[in-house]
């Protein structure tokens, strides 16, 4: 069991765990108290609940593909007052008949993809999925996010800075503009390990490049950004790696 911020707690297991990229993609969203909102392959349901810590109560979308990851999201949402708001989806985010309820309904979108497209994959399937794109690519998550969203919406996603071409072009191709971009690293002298995006539905070509994000990947995550956008410590942030699996 982990514990946000203000005391909500997320019910985690081996195999679904959260890392520092969901809690900084959480905060970067920026959601309104009242804006609808989704969140793609939510796992364990933290960012839908980092939400709620921080007191979004509008209507919020959690939608995950695993069973077994659905299985903790749903016992994390029974364990405060975020059932109240947060309602979760066990689908597939490809499959637009499941979709096609909610669409055009959001605000915000949210999602953390699987950052790899090669290399070694987890025997672990859920893990597997979480970290290589096998079930998902980020041109499928484009594609759900602009069924979901509202005209003038917001997709927000974080990715590592070497697939940074990947998205943006992904990105465009679905119609959801870039506007938005912040790179995440320990120093302003050490090479970025994520970078975070903010895409706007059928919006006008303007991007606005923000400060670097001074935070390292193997120190505790943390949630709230200080003035000079630095991220004070959260206690039992689990490492990037360890959130995403070997």
């Amino acid at each position: 069991m982990e514990y946000l911020t203000n005391g909500t707690p997320v019910a985690v297991s081996r195999a679904c765990r959260f890392g520092q990229d969901a809690l900084l993609l959480a905060r970067f969203c920026g959601v309104h108290t009242k804006e609808s909102a989704c969140d793609l392959g939510t796992g364990c349901g933290i960012i839908p609940l980092c939400w709620h810590d921080e007191g979004h109560r509008g209507p919020c979308l959690a939608i995950e593909r695993s069973p077994e990851a659905a299985g903790v999201a749903r016992a994390s949402l029974s364990l405060s007052d975020a059932a109240a708001h947060i309602s979760l989806l066990q689908a597939d985010l490809r499959d637009v008949s499941a979709l096609r309820p909610y669409a055009q309904t959001r605000h915000v979108v949210a999602c953390n993809p699987p950052y790899f497209r090669g290399g070694c994959i987890s025997p672990n399937g859920t893990r597997a999925a979480a970290r290589h794109e096998l079930t998902c690519t980020i041109e499928d998550v484009c594609r759900a996010a602009f069924l979901l969203l509202r005209d003038g919406g917001r997709l927000c996603l974080c990715q590592r800075p070497e697939r940074l071409a990947d998205v943006l072009c992904a990105l465009r191709a679905a119609r959801l503009e870039p506007k938005r971009l912040q790179f995440c690293a320990a120093s302003p002298a050490a090479v970025p390990w994520l970078f975070l995006v903010d895409a706007r539905k059928n919006r006008a070509p303007g991007m606005t490049l923000l400060p670097l994000l001074r935070h390292a990947w193997t120190a505790p995550g943390a949630l709230p950004l200080d003035p000079a956008g630095r991220c004070p410590d959260l206690p039992e942030a689990l490492p990037l790696d360890s959130a995403k699996g070997t």
